[in-house]
């Protein structure tokens, strides 16, 4: 451990040069700026809640293909863990249609803000999920899904697979 200490001082020494003392200053007052990894916790504020994140450089607003046509959908990813198995954010997306014939491949939470979506399993049965309430789409769900335009709250899991790492933005 110590040498670690070392090692992070020594290359603040390095910096001064290009950086000025203010560098290893701080490297003294306030150690934890130089911890090599610091897990913190992420908060959704009311502000983003009610959309101020879609226009943030969070935000990534893509086209997907529906079978109701050209989807418009924006993605505020915040949160993607250390192994890359769980994925957390806001997802906004127009009116949709997915057939999803093979195994939906996560495990998804989500908790609608505005709009609606009805899954129909495989079975044919049918779940409707409003504004205000939650679903959790199991990894092994098929179906067809059918969206008026919608905004939720995300939480997926991916025990099997590495989810893509994705440019997350600054703080707004």
């Amino acid at each position: 451990m110590l040498g670690a200490l070392v090692r992070r001082y020594f290359r603040v020494l390095k910096d001064v040069s290009r950086r000025g003392l203010g560098v290893l200053l701080l490297g003294f007052l306030c150690p934890q700026v130089f911890a090599d990894s610091v897990a913190l916790p992420v908060k959704l504020t009311k502000a983003q809640i009610s959309g101020d994140i879609f226009a943030s450089s969070l935000s990534v607003a893509t086209q997907e293909a529906s079978e109701l046509g050209p989807n418009s959908v924006q993605n505020a990813e915040v949160f993607l863990s250390s192994d890359r198995k769980l994925d957390a954010g806001m997802y906004r997306s127009g009116p949709a249609k997915f057939t999803i014939s093979e195994p939906y491949g996560v495990d998804e939470f989500m908790f609608f803000l505005e709009g609606h979506v009805t899954l129909t399993s495989a079975d044919g049965s049918v779940v409707r999920v409003n504004a205000g309430e939650a679903v959790t789409i199991p990894k092994q769900w098929t179906g067809l899904w059918e969206s008026s335009a919608y905004t939720k709250i995300y939480v997926i899991y991916s025990p099997d697979a590495l989810l893509p790492v994705k440019d997350i933005g600054a703080d707004d």
